[in-house]
């Protein structure tokens, strides 16, 4: 059952649609409110999931080297302009006790925790915190690199920009060796 009120949704936009001077009933706008309501219930999916439910399934593996998935695609909704960033999230980490997850709950975990109102920051360190909590690794590593829409079609209005985040945990943050290494393998 969708979480997601249509009708508000509806409403607002146009409520909106008028307050910016234009008809919601001219032709091109008629269904305009019904298409925003499913595409926010579409963009927003990941408010009601929690990016940690993504490591409950473990694998018991002799591995406790590096585990890296990078250019991971993404896009989300900052949560200051409502307009859309996206970009590629890079996860790495290194097992404990040979706990490994699957290689696609690191993209899901990143897709569950951009699909919300968001801040890149926030992204990185929830993703990253996620992972260490669940999985207890020797280490986690996010690194996140996203063109922001709202430095693009307003404010500064420098497209092309690229803001790089990182959550760095565990062996990450007090080897520079194994930081370097994750780092050379990103780029």
């Amino acid at each position: 059952m969708s979480k997601v009120d249509h009708a508000k949704i509806e409403e607002a936009i146009k409520m909106i649609l008028e307050a910016v001077g234009e008809d919601p009933n001219r032709e091109g706008l008629l269904e305009t409110p019904q298409r925003v309501a499913r595409m926010y219930e579409e963009i927003f999916s990941g408010l009601h999931q929690d990016p940690r439910e993504y490591f409950t399934t473990v694998f018991g593996e002799e591995h406790e080297e590096l585990v890296l998935v990078k250019d991971i695609p993404f896009h989300s909704v900052c949560e200051h302009h409502l307009v859309p960033f996206y970009g590629n999230a890079h996860v790495a980490y290194i097992p404990r006790n040979g706990r490994v997850t699957g290689l696609s709950k690191l993209a899901r975990a990143v897709e569950a925790v951009a699909k919300r109102p968001q801040l890149q920051e926030r992204i990185t360190s929830t993703v990253a915190d996620s992972i260490l909590e669940m999985l207890e690794p020797h280490g986690v590593m996010v690194v996140v690199e996203a063109e922001h829409m709202c430095m693009t079609m307003r404010g500064v209005k420098k497209p092309g920009a690229k803001t790089i985040t990182s959550a760095v945990r565990g062996i990450f943050a007090s080897d520079a060796r194994a930081r370097a290494e994750v780092l050379s393998l990103i780029k």
